[in-house]
């Protein structure tokens, strides 16, 4: 029998989070109110982390409507669903072996779907893409975690260093642990916005170069969970920076549907990168990527994404294929659904006007509940929130008094812990600590979920200020 001491020393480095404690609670007051506890709330209600299905949010009809007939090819005969379902059920059958979503699909995803994204980033960015520069992979998650695996490599000095945005969301600084890279934290300026700052990357990198070598830049953009979208200035900015150090790009680029703020448009690193001519259109690497589990789509437990790679020299290359040919084949459902996000019905098909009008209302949603917490938080003492422009989180400030500081550190735990702890217990809301995605020393602030319908955010809300006034009334 295997003893701790012979467990694989980076994966014992990865601990329970923050967000595992909450977890784990939040189920056991379900169940108590399964089993009749009497509580002061009949739910529980979690906006702790990306799950709109989950939190009520429904699923668009045309991809249902495909997946089912796909799964089910009898109904490509049913005129009860609309032609361009058929249609497009049809054509994906025919690119499985036997017609049959239930045999193996290529190691690197279905030549189609490749095609279709290929031809979705030519689209998007006016800038031809390679199909075989894209490998589709069981979510984007598991793809930046092949990219790292290719990346990561030495110890003490010479361990890779990924220089990783503050705050950021739990998995991936798990990730970075797991595959024994160094994180080397940059701040995200929160006055500004969570903007991106070149200088705060430079101290950054001068800083890490003392006890590991930085190699890798990653960003989020939109941002989790400051919901910034950076300008193609700052873009350009970060190029320049990364070419100058000699930095690999890992543009995670999930949220790109889901740009909603004033004059805010998203632009993509390999557009932006190509614009800017050589050399830096020919030498900076990139990988970027994409998901379907994200936006509006929402489709967490299909599991399906792509990264595109940008620049890799071709022995590279050919190792990242190695890397992922064994452990990255994408769930054909996955890739059907990440094919018809893609490429979704167009004016004039029997199913736009259903999925133009779903689409609409997740995203108005997304856009009234950011707008809802903004109008409920001005009017709070002991909460601040910047405005956001893109992606499906809010990370709201909380300005704890020094009583609610000494308490949590008499628990010993993170004070924006023991907030969401006590938020929990009290009313079944369940969010997201800020010390779990982490933040500036000395700040504290809890990440809420945008996607949800906008009657369950009301409760949310209705909850989190009454807590909130009883709370800093309790610690004044």
């Amino acid at each position: 029998m295997s003893v701790l001491s012979e467990i694989n020393p980076d994966v014992r480095r990865i601990k329970i989070s923050e967000h595992d404690i909450l977890d784990e609670r939040a189920e056991q007051i379900r169940t108590e109110i399964r089993q009749g506890l009497v509580k002061r709330y009949k739910d529980v209600i979690d906006v702790s982390s990306g799950n709109p299905h989950g939190m009520g949010l429904k699923p668009l009809t045309f991809v249902r409507q495909v997946l089912a007939t796909c799964f089910y090819p009898p109904l490509v005969h049913d005129e009860s669903l609309p032609l361009d379902v058929r249609q497009r059920a049809q054509s994906l059958l025919a690119e499985c072996d036997g017609e049959s979503i239930g045999s193996y699909p290529a190691t690197y995803g279905m030549k189609h779907v490749r095609s279709s994204v290929s031809t979705f980033i030519t689209r998007r960015d006016g800038v031809v893409s390679d199909p075989d520069n894209i490998i589709i992979s069981n979510g984007s998650q598991h793809a930046l975690i092949l990219i790292l695996k290719l990346l990561v490599q030495g110890r003490g000095l010479q361990q890779t260093g990924v220089l990783t945005p503050v705050p950021c969301y739990r998995s991936f600084n798990k990730g970075l642990v797991a595959q024994g890279a160094v994180s080397v934290p940059y701040y995200l300026c929160e006055e500004q916005g969570w903007t991106v700052q070149v200088e705060e990357l430079r101290r950054a990198l001068q800083a890490a170069r003392g006890h590991c070598n930085p190699m890798v830049l990653y960003l989020i953009n939109p941002g989790n969970p400051s919901g910034h979208v950076q300008s193609k200035a700052s873009i350009e900015e970060v190029i320049r920076f990364a070419a100058e150090e000699r930095l690999f790009i890992m543009a995670d680029e999930v949220y790109q549907g889901c740009v909603f703020g004033k004059d805010s448009e998203f632009y993509s690193y390999k557009k932006v990168l190509s614009e800017m001519g050589p050399p830096y259109s020919t030498n900076v690497e990139l990988a970027s990527f994409h998901s379907v589990s994200k936006g509006f789509m929402g489709e967490c437990g299909l599991r399906c994404g792509y990264v595109e790679m940008v620049n890799l020299d071709p022995q590279v290359m050919r190792y990242a294929y190695q890397a992922f040919s064994f452990n990255a084949l994408a769930s054909v459902p996955g890739q059907i659904t990440l094919d018809v996000m893609l490429n979704p019905p167009q004016p004039g098909d029997p199913s736009y006007a259903v999925y133009a009008q779903e689409v609409k209302s997740v995203m108005s949603a997304i856009k009234n509940n950011a707008q809802r917490i903004m109008d409920v938080v001005s009017g709070l003492p002991g909460m601040t929130c910047q405005p956001i422009n893109g992606g499906i989180f809010m990370f709201l400030r909380l300005h704890l008094s020094k009583a609610a500081i000494e308490h949590a550190e008499e628990k010993d735990l993170e004070p924006d812990l023991l907030y969401s702890m006590r938020l929990l217990e009290d009313t079944g809301l369940c969010v997201a600590p800020g010390c779990e995605l982490r933040q500036k020393q000395g700040t504290h602030h809890i990440r809420i979920c945008l996607a949800t319908p906008e009657e369950i955010m009301e409760d949310v809300l209705h909850r989190l200020k009454s807590f909130h006034l009883r709370f800093i009334k309790e610690f004044p």
